[in-house]
C-alpha cells in the first residue's frame, strides 16, 4: 500500500499548503533528499498561538506538533506529488516556544514523531531535536521542519 493510501485508510486529510512567509521555499529537493522548512501549526485554518507551560497546555502543544507534521506532509506531496516517494523520515526538528522552566520539549515534539511513525511505519522513525526557544514566527506555540530520504523519481 502505498503512503497516499495509507492516509486515506488513517482518515487522515492534509490541510491546504501555506505559502511562504517570507525568502524561502516550503520545500527543496535536492537529490534525493527533500529538506521541508519549518511549518508552523494550523488546527481547522487557525494557527495555534501561545506559549506552552503557559497559556498552551501540553495537549494543546502535542495536537499543535503533529498539525506541523500534518503541514510537512501537505509541503511533500505538493511538491512530489505524491507522498510514496518517501523512503524515510531522516529527521525532524521541533521548536517550542516555551517558558524559561518548561522542560518538556520533547514530549511536544512527539506529536509530529508520531504521526511520522503512524503514516510511515519504521520508514517514520528518525533522528529528531526537541528545543525551546523564546518565541516563533507569528507568535506559534510550535514549528517543525523535516529532512526525507526519497526515492528515485522515476521509481
Amino acid at each position: 500500500m502505498g503512503y497516499d493510501a495509507k492516509l486515506a485508510e488513517l482518515g487522515i486529510e492534509l490541510p491546504p499548503v501555506s505559502a511562504a512567509l517570507a525568502s524561502y521555499v516550503p520545500v527543496r529537493v535536492h537529490g534525493n533528499t527533500a529538506f521541508v522548512s519549518g511549518q508552523l501549526p494550523f488546527i481547522d485554518g487557525e494557527l495555534v498561538t501561545g506559549t506552552v507551560g503557559d497559556s498552551v497546555d501540553m495537549d494543546r502543544a502535542l495536537a499543535a506538533a503533529r498539525a506541523c507534521g500534518l503541514m510537512i506532509l501537505a509541503q511533500l506531496r505538493a511538491e512530489l506529488g505524491s507522498l510514496d516517494r518517501v523512503q524515510q523520515i531522516v529527521k525532524l526538528g521541533g521548536f517550542v516556544a516555551c517558558t524559561p522552566h518548561f522542560i518538556e520539549q520533547h514530549k511536544v515534539a512527539n506529536g509530529a514523531s508520531d504521526l511520522m511513525a503512524e503514516v510511515f511505519g519504521d520508514a517514520g522513525r528518525h533522528a529528531r531535536a526537541a528545543v525551546g526557544v523564546p518565541s516563533l514566527p507569528l507568535g506559534a506555540a510550535v514549528e517543525v521542519d523535516a529532512i526525507v530520504a526519497l526515492t528515485d523519481s522515476d521509481g
